[in-house]
């Protein structure tokens, strides 16, 4: 992104939270990285995100701002009543999120979130709010679920090729994995069975297993995962028998095992060190080693120095040690309330 960009990005940034503190919020932060504002509302207990992507294309003045942020604060995030939460209820995947909403693990290292969508912001949903709406979260779940469009795409594929989905903000693609049967519904559209790739939020891109297509997707896949400020999974994804979306499999010997094999590192990597960003606990970093010929691996560097929380690792580098993770696991045990798990060493700081 150039200097000009970031400036004019930050300078609206700043220019919505003025307008917000004289508004009477207080606690709004700007993410430079999702390029959103998140504040928590009157009443709210998890925050709202604005994305300000919106604000910038159109270039709003100040007269549409203050309208704008007037707008916001006169609807509050959360709908007081299910009958009004319902039809604006939306699953998302994603590896975490602000707050301590309503999850449920759903794929390695991604969960699924339900989140309030209105048209200019969107709500994180909390594992308390089923309680003020008196309904299920297992019902939360679901409703959002059945508000997807469950987009139908027609025509056939005259050949393996590959559909690219580009979301506009409200089409909510990367959630279509969640949809039972979906993504397998897609095969005379690419002309094989469905592999999808979503490596950032907006971007949804489906090819045909065992096309020619497919190494240079995960190559592609890798790259928007790490660029995008809203980089989701580098992984590759098919449907299982009940079709429900599961991790891509290549096993040794595969064509594509070491391109598996390394985006299921990456995402590791990349999950673990969004953790730590937004951690305040002591925690081991985690890398990525290895090739291509020899086989891809994480390693976690446990420092000697100073006690930290380690990651799930393939191998562990403890000084000039390193230890695969099934020697290393019978002397940790897991640390409580943390995703990502992590693990602590046992009678620290004695270690083997």
């Amino acid at each position: 992104m150039g200097l000009i960009r970031r400036i004019a990005r930050a300078r609206l940034a700043a220019r919505v939270i003025r307008r917000l503190r004289r508004a009477g919020v207080t606690g709004a932060r700007y993410h430079s990285r999702a390029f959103e504002i998140r504040f928590t509302a009157a009443g709210d207990v998890e925050p709202t995100i604005l994305q300000l992507e919106p604000l910038l294309v159109r270039r709003a003045k100040r007269r549409e701002l203050d309208d704008f942020v007037g707008g916001l604060l006169r609807t509050p995030g959360m709908p007081a009543e299910w009958q009004e939460a319902a039809p604006l209820l939306r699953p998302v995947l994603r590896g975490a999120a602000p707050g301590a909403p309503l999850r449920r693990p759903t794929l390695p290292f991604l969960s699924e979130f339900v989140v309030v969508d209105q048209p200019d912001t969107m709500t994180y949903v909390t594992p308390a709010q089923f309680l003020d709406w008196h309904v299920s979260a297992d019902l939360i779940f679901a409703t959002a679920r059945s508000n997807l469009s469950g987009a139908v795409l027609r025509g056939v594929a005259s050949g393996p090729t590959v559909v690219r989905f580009v979301d506009d903000g409200d089409a909510y693609w990367t959630s279509h994995l969640l949809l039972a049967n979906w993504l397998a519904g897609l095969a005379e559209q690419v002309g094989g069975t469905p592999v999808a790739f979503a490596p950032e939020r907006g971007t949804l891109l489906v090819a045909a297993d065992g096309s020619d297509h497919l190494p240079g997707l995960f190559a592609q896949a890798e790259e928007f995962y790490l660029s995008s400020a809203r980089g989701l999974t580098p992984m590759a994804y098919v449907s299982d028998d009940q079709g429900c979306t599961v991790p891509y499999s290549a096993p040794p010997g595969h064509p594509l095992h070491s391109l598996v094999q390394r985006a299921e590192r990456v995402l590791a990597i990349g999950e673990y060190a969004r953790q730590a960003e937004n951690s305040t606990l002591p925690l081991a970093p985690l890398r990525l080693t290895g090739s291509a010929a020899d086989g891809w691996r994480t390693r976690a560097v446990w420092a000697t120095d100073a006690p930290a929380l380690l990651p799930e690792a393939d191998e562990v580098q403890l000084g000039d040690r390193v230890l695969a993770w099934s020697a290393l696991l019978p002397h940790l045990s897991v640390a409580e309330e943390l995703s990502p798990a992590r693990w602590h060493g046992k009678g620290w700081p004695e270690r083997p």
